[in-house]
């Protein structure tokens, strides 16, 4: 069974990856170098940032009302719309993996995890978890995370 947190960007091409992993990265650099203002606004954008999850079932619940409104004063076919949109939800949330799914992809939609990743580089680059501790003293290996990040 796919693990939750990887199953969209494993069903998305490789270029499309790496796409977003440099665009990422630019980020981090580009606001670490900005510094501490510019890292604030950064991680308040990304509070607001949809994932692709959530810009899935938005799109989903509002075809599937536009498909059932125009059932309802149209014509009764278009009630298949909102079954397709279901069987498309369902396989998404089995698979990981639905037709929408590369178009947003494409438009640079980022899973949970991409989002979170640049939150959190760029917490660690502020200072955010320099006073982490662990075994009993300060983390140790802050610095080597720092430079991970940055390299």
């Amino acid at each position: 069974m796919e693990h939750s947190t990887t199953r969209v960007s494993r069903h998305t091409p490789t270029p499309i990856n790496e796409r977003i992993r440099s665009e990422i990265e630019r980020n981090i650099s580009c606001y670490a170098a900005g510094g501490p203002e510019a890292i604030d606004k950064r991680l308040r954008e990304l509070d607001r940032e949809w994932d692709i999850e959530r810009v899935l079932e938005a799109n989903a619940a509002t075809l599937a009302l536009l498909g059932l409104a125009l059932g309802r004063f149209l014509n009764r076919r278009f009630y298949a719309f909102p079954a397709v949109v279901a069987t498309f939800l369902l396989q998404h949330a089995i698979q990981g993996w639905c037709p929408p799914v590369p178009l947003f992809r494409r438009m640079g939609v980022r899973t949970r995890t991409e989002i979170d990743y640049e939150r959190y580089a760029l917490k660690a680059l502020r200072g955010d978890f320099k006073e982490v501790s662990g075994n009993g003293g300060e983390y140790s290996d802050y610095g080597r995370l720092v430079h991970i990040v940055q390299s």
